[in-house]
């Protein structure tokens, strides 16, 4: 097997893509909670100060959708309308319908709303059988998260991401070739301290020491301030 670099990604809970999703699954495990045959189809838009949730949802229950949506984004951290998006004053939108009937006809014989086609496999490279860039990129927002919100880094935002890329030879991951991270922060801080604090405390804790080495290269808010 010829040797190659592989390179995934991951954002942070704070980014709005991950906001969306995690909205969208906030109102799907709502409705699951009390009404296990519920059928949920929905989707969310975020942009500054606005969510908007849309779809269609069939069920017997009843979910408080501005509430929850409320809670999911004070839960990621936007609490303060200087990080461009706050839970107390942000806006929400809703628009939901239930389930077309000329699609439910065919659900409620066994068929399918929807379909869709999937493929991957697992790999031994992690305990949690994934490969290993994209198991390093999600370690890496996560302690990202981890470090703004118990204060180890409180000049950290919400928004963020990473990307690593590994080295492989014969079919194994050898080495971390490059490591991008692109976190919101605070205005005070400065580029300096940001960098080297995210170096040390984020990238060195969470990949092991034995895949960087000194042609490892490190990217870190590259492009410069990032604090909206």
């Amino acid at each position: 097997m010829a040797d190659y670099i592989f390179t995934s990604e991951s954002v942070a809970e704070g980014h709005p893509d991950k906001i969306a999703d995690q909205i969208s699954d906030a109102v799907l495990d709502a409705v699951f909670t009390d009404d296990p045959y519920g059928r949920v189809a929905c989707e969310t838009y975020v942009t500054t100060g606005l969510a908007l949730v849309g779809g269609e949802i069939t069920t017997t229950t009843y979910v408080d959708i501005p509430d929850l949506v409320r809670g999911v984004i004070k839960e990621i951290g936007y609490n303060n309308s200087s990080l461009g998006f706050d839970y107390k004053t942000c806006a929400v939108i809703t628009s939901i319908d239930r389930q077309s009937t000329d699609i439910s006809q065919g659900v409620d014989t066994g068929g399918a709303g929807d379909q869709g086609i999937m493929f991957g496999f697992a790999v031994k490279e992690t305990s949690e059988y994934m490969p290993l860039p994209i198991s390093l990129a999600h370690k890496l927002v996560k302690k990202l998260a981890e470090s703004r919100k118990n204060g180890t880094m409180p000049f950290l935002r919400p928004d963020g991401k990473s990307q690593v890329s590994v080295k492989y030879e014969k079919g194994k991951p050898v080495s971390v070739e490059a490591v991008v991270i692109a976190a919101q922060h605070d205005e005070k801080v400065d580029m300096e301290t940001l960098r080297r604090e995210i170096k040390e405390k984020i990238i060195k804790l969470v990949i092991p020491g034995h895949f960087l080495n000194d042609n490892t290269k490190y990217h870190i808010n590259q492009t410069g301030r990032f604090v909206i």
